[in-house]
C-alpha cells in the first residue's frame, strides 16, 4: 500500500468540483464525440470539419494563421492536414511572395465535402445549443472566447489574413 496522500482529499474534491480546466476538457471531449458521430456520414471528424471550415476563405490561408485560429501548433496542423491532402480535400502551396511560407487551400472536393457536412453540423449544433441552461449560448461562446484569447502580445486569431 502506498503512503498516505500529501494533498488532503478535501482539496482533491474541491479541485474536482471547481476546476475550470477539468470541466472544459470534459465538455470538449463529450462535444467532440457528439460532433464526430454527427459528421460521420460526411466522412469527417469534428476536427477535420473545423479545419476545412478554417480553410474556407477567398485565398489560400497561411499555415500560421490557420494554426492560430484552431489553437494548434504548426506540427499538429501539419499532421491534421495529411489525411485531408491525401484524400484530395486540401492542398498546400508555397507562397508566391515568400517561399518560406506555406499556404493551404480547399480543393473542389474539399468544398463539396464541407458543403455536405454543413447540414449535419448545423443540426448537431442546434441540438447542443438547445441543451444549454438559460438559453444563452452567445454568453457561453463569449466566455470561452475570452478564455481562449491570445496572451498579450501574441498574434490575433484572424482566419485567412495574409501574414
Amino acid at each position: 500500500m502506498s503512503a498516505a496522500p500529501t494533498v488532503p482529499i478535501e482539496t482533491t474534491l474541491h479541485v474536482r468540483d471547481t476546476c475550470l480546466c477539468l470541466h472544459t476538457q470534459r465538455a470538449a471531449r463529450v462535444l467532440a464525440r457528439r460532433f464526430d458521430e454527427a459528421l460521420r456520414p460526411a466522412g469527417l471528424t469534428n476536427g477535420q470539419f473545423s479545419l476545412l471550415m478554417a480553410l474556407n476563405g477567398p485565398e489560400p490561408a497561411p499555415m500560421g494563421r490557420v494554426a492560430a485560429l484552431l489553437g494548434a501548433d504548426r506540427t499538429t496542423l501539419t499532421a491534421a492536414l495529411k489525411p485531408l491532402v491525401r484524400d484530395g480535400l486540401a492542398v498546400t502551396i508555397v507562397d508566391p511572395e515568400d517561399s518560406r511560407v506555406r499556404r493551404v487551400a480547399l480543393t473542389p472536393a474539399g468544398h463539396a465535402r464541407l458543403a455536405a457536412a454543413l447540414p449535419l453540423w448545423t443540426r448537431m449544433h442546434a441540438a447542443v445549443e438547445s441543451e444549454l441552461a438559460e438559453g444563452d449560448p452567445g454568453r457561453l461562446r463569449g466566455e470561452l472566447m475570452t478564455l481562449s484569447a491570445p496572451a498579450p502580445g501574441a498574434p490575433a486569431l484572424v482566419p485567412c489574413d495574409p501574414e
